[in-house]
């Protein structure tokens, strides 16, 4: 690609120190070729999503500028969770470190590999509440303006974590 496209990518932990793990996912971005990191949300501990019995998480979103494909930023994106120690075998289940590809410009995907939007985002607090902290006006392609999504969803437990 040619042209910087917006990329928002949903960043996520609940296994081990997650919010160092957050913290270096992060960093971990900053450094994808062809992309900048512009914008970090606040982070939040958040209860887990699905029907496996596990701790919480921490959830953020980062906001990225990028000349890559979203083909190229999914694979940068699974290869820093996979230097995070990220095994995928259990759906919904425990994560060292959790990496979305939320939304790809105004572009709308649905390949075997890809789906962005991504799937549920809509109904997802721990998605849109960091989501809105950096791009409360987003219109999500197909689905609507963050901060409208994230007003119709009840409080669902998300907390803001202080810094330390």
């Amino acid at each position: 690609m040619t042209s910087w496209v917006p990329a928002y990518i949903g960043v996520g932990s609940n296994l081990g120190d997650s919010l160092a793990r957050v913290r270096a996912a992060f960093d971990s971005l900053a450094q994808l070729p062809g992309s900048r990191l512009v914008a970090r949300s606040r982070l939040y501990r958040t209860r887990p999503f699905g029907p496996v019995q596990q701790g919480d998480f921490i959830n953020a979103v980062a906001g990225m500028l990028t000349r890559l494909s979203a083909p190229e930023l999914l694979a940068g994106i699974r290869g820093i969770e996979v230097a995070a120690g990220r095994v995928r075998s259990e759906r919904w289940g425990p994560r060292t470190l959790d990496l979305d590809l939320l939304v790809f410009g105004d572009q709308r995907i649905d390949t075997a590999e890809l789906t962005v939007p991504h799937p549920g985002i809509a109904e997802r607090g721990f998605v849109l509440a960091p989501l809105a902290d950096i791009a409360p006006t987003l219109q999500v392609p197909g689905v609507g303006r963050v901060e409208e999504l994230l007003r119709r969803l009840p409080e669902d437990g998300i907390a803001e974590v202080l810094a330390a």
